[in-house]
């Protein structure tokens, strides 16, 4: 399970992480990442923005994850599966992560029957691409990371 404090919930920051952030698809996620700066938020153009416009930046844990799940990718029952399997992902990738980064997962339609290796390949994979993530010490399992 995710903490509480590796966790987007308020409105302003998934919006700043999809609007400000780098992004990278892959076959069944879509990945948004934005790193925080000490003096302010580091977007993807790489300048910092101002902290007083920025809204708050205490932060408090590591990378914070947030998801979303929408009506497409199935039932409630489907959308809530796939939502505790992207979570129990956020917490195996925290370690390779820098603590000032926010994450935004969005699920697409073929996440519902994609085998949770695999959404965890892609994810692990677009953190790499997008040049947040540093290589785990331990590796998944069949050499796969």
């Amino acid at each position: 399970m995710l903490p509480e404090p590796y966790r987007l919930h308020h409105r302003a920051d998934f919006s700043r992480t999809v609007r400000r952030g780098q992004r990278i698809g892959r076959r069944d996620l879509v990945v948004h990442a934005l790193v925080h700066g000490y003096d302010g938020i580091m977007g993807a153009s790489g300048r910092q923005d101002d902290p007083a416009t920025a809204g708050s930046l205490v932060r408090i844990g590591g990378p914070r994850f947030g998801l979303i799940v929408s009506k497409a990718v199935g039932s409630a029952v489907v959308r809530h599966r796939v939502a505790r399997r992207l979570r129990h992902m956020c917490a195996k990738v925290t370690a390779d992560l820098p603590a000032e980064a926010d994450i935004v997962i969005r699920a697409l339609p073929g996440a519902a029957e994609a085998d949770s290796d695999e959404l965890l390949h892609q994810l692990r994979g677009a953190l790499r691409k997008l040049g947040i993530a540093h290589e785990s010490n331990g590796a998944a399992p069949g050499g796969r990371s």
